[in-house]
């Protein structure tokens, strides 16, 4: 895989070179963009990102898949040194798109001026718990023939709830905090206050929109209307495309009532489940002040703010 990406990165940079070398060229502000979707595992990721590669060459810009490690989320201090470098100075390959398992990065420790638009997409804790769960028993529909890492335990989600499992744990809930916290220790202290409250704060402060699973056709269309050089026809995409929005975990089973009331009883479930309506209020938030509803569809709003009074009057 390794070998394969290093000659797909060669060709685009031998493409280029050929195009006329572009180091010392500058980019139009419209082209010196860099979006990064640091993906949290099972929130429909993988249908999300179907779209910006079903997009990219019709909308001109390159998609990278960040593949760490062994799905490591934290990158050794010289790795976030190198991707920051490459993010920002890497001009063959902006616009550019870059999606992977990795936790939230401040660009701003390492100098740069211009940062990359952070997005991401969260789900409710225990949905996406017990998704994982099977995921890595049964796989999904979209790789069907890949062995799973828990391929052969037939045990149901209930059923490790009950006897105790360690893959269905309430530690496993602590995932969409530490992503979103970055990658300082105390993000990776499962149940840490502080680790939560630094994860709203980059919510607010560093992502330029948050979305959730249940609600993902809305964050497909708030994005094409803001960002439309990534994502212009990522609506209708999303609504038509045959592959986009498809992925299905396999032999998933919901889980009793007694089995989702255990988990809740836990103070890790009870802060993840926090930060998931933190996010999910501000999406609705956004989301109220940029659509309306006319016969049960939803539609942009139009530009809304004007310039008046401006002075000096021109002769």
């Amino acid at each position: 895989e390794r070998a394969i990406a290093r000659h797909e990165v060669r060709e685009i940079e031998q493409r280029h070179t050929v195009d006329g070398p572009r180091q010392d060229v500058t980019l139009d502000e419209e082209d010196d963009v860099v979006i990064i979707y640091n993906r949290v595992p099972k929130t429909a990721s993988t249908s999300f990102t179907n779209i910006a590669y079903d997009l990219c060459a019709k909308n001109k810009y390159h998609v990278l898949h960040i593949n760490t490690t062994k799905n490591n989320p934290v990158m050794s201090l010289q790795d976030q040194v190198r991707f920051v470098k490459n993010v920002t100075s890497w001009k063959e390959m902006k616009p550019g798109f870059y999606h992977g398992h990795v936790s939230y990065l401040d660009f701003a420790k390492f100098g740069v001026k211009k940062k990359p638009i952070y997005i991401n997409v969260v789900r409710d804790p225990i949905e996406r718990l017990v998704s994982y769960y099977y995921f890595l028993r049964f796989g999904d529909d979209y790789r069907p023939g890949l062995r799973r890492r828990k391929q052969g335990d037939k045990k149901t989600f209930d059923e490790c709830v009950a006897a105790g499992g360690s893959d269905c744990a309430p530690e496993k809930l602590w995932l969409q905090i530490p992503f979103f916290c970055g990658h300082s220790s105390e993000c990776w202290n499962v149940g840490s206050r502080w680790a939560l409250e630094q994860a709203k704060y980059n919510l607010i402060n560093e992502y330029f929109l948050v979305g959730v699973t249940e609600e993902l056709e809305d964050f497909v269309m708030l994005l094409e209307a803001a960002l439309p050089r990534f994502f212009r026809g990522a609506t209708e995409l999303y609504r038509t495309g045959k592959k986009s929005h498809l992925r299905k975990t396999t032999e998933k089973k919901l889980p009793t009532k007694e089995t989702i009331a255990k988990l809740q009883q836990s103070e890790i479930w009870k802060m993840e489940n926090e930060f998931y309506e933190f996010a999910l209020e501000q999406f609705q938030f956004v989301r109220a002040h940029a659509v309306r509803e006319k016969d049960g569809e939803l539609y942009i709003l139009a530009q809304n703010f004007f310039y008046e009074k401006i002075y000096p009057k021109s002769n």
